[in-house]
């Protein structure tokens, strides 16, 4: 059985755990989250996963002198950007493998280098999840036999964008029709909207890079659903993705699918035959 720490207990942490519960392949061995949360994190545990630890940090999850129990087998990140800093470098450098949700963090300068030193010198490796978008095999496939364009689009309700940089581009309670409150690159769209172009982040690291893959955001009154659209061309020839993602009942700002993904990632480290 796979014994895993997630860290977070916000909409995709809580989500995971609750899809986890009663899985025969995987055990929650510790949940990672802050002192303001443990109280959450407790109810959560004793809900979906009854004999896993709540710990403040990754020098609680074992292996440690003075710390009982052994290191997880898998880490799995689902806390946001300031997680990769405090959580994810230093597992990395211990050696515990980790699977990684906010891929825009990769955005700030330098960051992907740190995150693949971390993982050299524990001798493991960081998985970085598709998240809310799919095709991210063929991208990456496609890079090898070169890519020149990549252009991602991102459409999603208006009101999901509230408490973003969009709010000083236009009034989001009051559009009525579809308003690009972002065109630039996937470095700055990571920059400037953390918590929502992880898909961006995601398909430029696959792709050409952060700084060539374009990226434009959407806001938009008449939308129910995340519109996620991906345009390649390269020596592979050319291909079109459109994904239209329920929101998370949780945070509209994240897709359902993303939940998705980190416990298909999470199941592939379980099961004998992984696709």
């Amino acid at each position: 059985m796979l014994s895993i720490a997630v860290i977070g207990c916000g909409a995709v942490g809580a989500s995971v755990l609750e899809l986890l519960h009663g899985d025969a392949h995987v055990r929650v061995s510790t949940l990672v989250v802050g002192a303001m949360n443990a109280a959450q994190a407790q109810a959560l545990c004793h809900r979906f996963a009854p004999e896993a630890r709540v710990v403040q940090s990754i020098d609680g999850l074992g292996g440690v002198e003075g710390v009982e129990g052994a290191l997880p087998d898998l880490l799995v990140e689902c806390a946001g950007h300031s997680a990769i800093e405090e959580h994810v470098l230093p597992a990395l450098a211990r050696g515990i493998p980790c699977v990684v949700v906010s891929t825009g963090a990769l955005g700030e300068p330098g960051m992907a280098q740190r995150m693949e030193d971390a993982a050299r010198a524990g001798g493991t490796q960081a998985q970085l999840l598709s998240g809310a978008i799919g095709g991210i095999d063929a991208l990456a496939a496609a890079r090898i036999g070169g890519l020149t364009e990549v252009v991602y689009t991102g459409t999603k309700p208006a009101r999901a964008w509230k408490g973003t940089p969009a709010d000083a581009v236009c009034d989001l309670d009051t559009l009525t029709a579809p308003k690009c409150i972002f065109d630039g690159s996937a470095q700055e769209a990571a920059r400037l909207y953390p918590k929502n172009a992880n898909v961006a982040a995601t398909l430029a690291l696959a792709g050409i890079g952060l700084q060539r893959t374009r990226v434009q955001l959407f806001a938009d009154p008449a939308a129910h659903e995340n519109v996620h659209q991906v345009l390649a061309r390269g020596a592979f020839g050319e291909f079109e993705l459109t994904m239209r993602g329920k929101p998370l009942a949780a945070n509209p700002k994240t897709s359902a699918l993303t939940v998705y993904s980190v416990v298909r990632a999470i199941r592939n480290h379980a099961v004998p035959l992984a696709i």
